[in-house]
């Protein structure tokens, strides 16, 4: 069976010909009909052909606390690979992506070598089977994102961050010098009792003296005028020769000034790139040392960098921002996941001989669903791990993950971006936890994490803790509580102080659970006087506090306020506390709302909780003309 054809131009005389794709595969050279000449067949992509690793521009990112990333993409067509390769030194990302060029080009070779051996059917089964290996490979890797994470060790090697690759460029070599010149040969000089000088005396030059004379003179003139040539001679020799040694005196000297001007430029580019690394490696140091004091900015530097390290299945984005609470040693992290329709579902590829085609078998959408919530709680949970296990400072006392999801919601038909999953991790809690051996949805359960018991339906919850660390607003506190006794009261106190007592009071109701509570600049807007964020998986989220010190009933319009306040800053709850109460109208406002409505009396209440008495006279403060409420 000979196959399909394969159309091939002959690139000496243009004829155009067809050829058996199997007689190709066999011998990978034909004879062209046109003009007889041999043509090799390079073949390419779905004929088994070569075929070359992409390689795109390195793109840089920069962080919001203003830290440099790079990635490259890299794609094998013929392979079907694709990888991103990201990192925070440009010269290791390089190194990487000639490294996994290097390894793809090899398999890539390896699979055109043996491809040529076989018939296409032979080919066609070959490839279905790799193409099932790959998909199990993949859908393997996708179930043990957790497990295959945990041998390894997760703290940064400082020494392998730093650049240590040799100077590229090797010392010039020395220059091949020419042989020196020879000089050539200079003719015997002429001497008068060379035989060619004798004149040949006969008889009657015996007896003729001038006829003797005359042969005598003229052998004489020819001595004088080959003595006279082979003077020209030497001298042109000796001349000649000194002109080629001078010659080659000044081609050593040019090589060897070439090649010292060479070594310098040499040296010159190697000192400087000995001076690059010096310096990156004097960065790499500051970096730790700022790292083990503790600083926040290299501490969510250092974390970034941990997950950057992290290899993850080609579907997963590997996105994420970083904030870090020095005060709190709380890193949250909004991490970007996968689309549910960016999971891999090809479980086997089979090839059908009877009609020379392919049939792939899919995971069953209950399959997908399951796999895909299973992973993005590996990832929470692996995320996690990974940050505490490599935290060398010990500067973090939990891991708020955040699990961010851009897919199309299926009510509008618009992407839209959904935060799907939250959980806080605490470093006692996880040392507790034997993830070898845990079923990641009970182990997210266990640490109270919040999210849809259906979380491919990407139904949106709001995140544990997700800090504002750019709010301005934000103000330093203090405390007021301790100066406060049963005689003190409350709607008479100053108005800044009464802000400052609510924060510190919410402060200590939400600390036991890990949350927070900052307040803002006093402004007397009607605005946000204090921001709580609590963990807690149930009422946790951002929660937005107004406190009013009245003496008078607090109206329907202050509760509106606080739920238009609540609405602008993505809250989750509003608290509206007050030393006096609220009518009528403002409870029926609150009712079915996330608004809490605290008055005097559960005021002092919350006091007492924490171990501070006062009271409260609405009187004694009207008395006192202190009718203001504070902001």
């Amino acid at each position: 069976m000979a196959g399909p054809s394969f159309d091939i131009t002959c690139p000496r005389c243009g004829h155009k010909f067809q050829e058996a794709t199997k007689r190709l595969l066999d011998n990978l050279s034909v004879i062209c009909p046109g003009c007889g000449g041999k043509i090799d067949v390079k073949f390419k992509d779905e004929h088994g052909l070569e075929t070359t690793t992409e390689v795109g521009p390195v793109q840089v990112r920069q962080g919001v606390r203003g830290s440099v990333s790079y990635s490259v993409e890299v794609q094998n067509r013929g392979l079907n690979k694709h990888r991103l390769i990201r990192g925070p030194d440009r010269e290791v990302i390089k190194a990487k992506v000639l490294c996994q060029v290097a390894e793809w080009n090899e398999q890539w070779t390896k699979r055109a070598a043996a491809k040529r051996q076989m018939t296409m059917a032979e080919r066609h089964k070959e490839e279905a089977a790799e193409r099932t290996a790959e998909a199990q490979g993949t859908l393997q890797a996708l179930r043990e994102v957790l497990s295959s994470s945990l041998s390894d060790s997760k703290a940064l090697d400082w020494e392998a961050l730093k650049d240590k690759t040799p100077f590229p460029k090797p010392t010039p070599g020395a220059p091949n010098r020419p042989s020196r010149p020879t000089q050539d040969p200079i003719p015997e000089a002429p001497s008068r009792t060379f035989e060619r000088y004798q004149p040949e005396i006969g008889l009657l030059d015996k007896l003729i003296k001038s006829r003797r004379a005359e042969k005598e003179n003229w052998k004489a003139r020819l001595f004088e005028s080959d003595t006279r040539e082979w003077e020209a001679t030497r001298d042109r020799i000796t001349a000649d020769y000194a002109a080629k040694l001078e010659a080659h005196n000044k081609e050593l000297a040019d090589l060897d000034a070439a090649h010292k001007r060479a070594v310098g430029q040499w040296e010159a580019e190697r000192a400087a790139f000995l001076s690059k690394q010096k310096e990156q490696h004097e960065a790499m140091d500051a970096f730790r040392a700022r790292y083990e004091r503790k600083d926040p900015a290299a501490i969510a530097e250092y974390c970034d960098m941990v997950l950057a390290s992290s290899e993850y299945p080609d579907c997963l984005p590997k996105e994420f921002d970083l904030d870090f609470n020095h005060d709190t040693g709380v890193l949250v992290v909004n991490y970007k996941l996968p689309a549910p329709s960016d999971i891999p579902t090809l479980g086997e590829v089979k090839y059908v001989q009877s009609s020379d085609s392919v049939s792939e078998k899919r995971l069953s959408e209950a399959n997908v669903a399951k796999l895909y919530d299973d992973l993005v709680y590996q990832v929470a949970l692996r995320t996690s791990n990974e940050l505490l296990e490599a935290d060398q400072s010990t500067a973090l006392t939990s891991v708020v993950f955040n699990g961010f999801v851009t897919a199309i919601d299926k009510g509008t038909g618009n992407e839209a971006t959904a935060c799907i999953i939250s959980m806080q991790a605490s470093r006692e809690a996880l040392r507790a936890i034997n993830l070898a051996k845990v079923d990641p949805k009970a182990c997210f359960r266990q640490l109270r994490g919040v999210g849809s018991s259906k979380l491919h339906s990407v139904t949106p919850v709001a995140p544990i803790i997700n800090f504002r660390r750019d709010d301005r607003r934000f103000i330093p506190s203090y405390g007021v509580a301790e100066t406060l006794n049963e005689g003190f009261n409350l709607a008479a106190m100053d108005w800044e102080d009464f802000e400052h007592l609510i924060r510190e009071i919410f402060e200590k109701e939400f600390t036991a659970s890990g949350g927070e509570v900052r307040v803002t600049q006093a402004s007397r807007d009607g605005g946000v006087d204090a921001v709580a964020f609590d963990p807690d998986p149930i009422r946790g989220g951002k929660i937005v506090i107004q406190a009013k010190r009245y003496s008078h009933t607090v109206g329907v319009s202050a509760v509106r306020d606080l739920y238009g306040t609540l609405m602008n800053e993505g809250a989750t709850k509003g608290v509206l506390v007050t030393t006096s109460d609220y009518g009528p109208d403002a409870y029926e406002f609150a009712n079915g709302k996330p608004i809490t409505l605290l008055n005097g009396a559960n005021l002092l209440h919350l006091l007492e909780k924490h171990g501070t008495k006062a009271h409260i006279n609405l009187v004694e403060a009207r008395l006192a003309g202190s009718e203001t409420a504070a902001k």
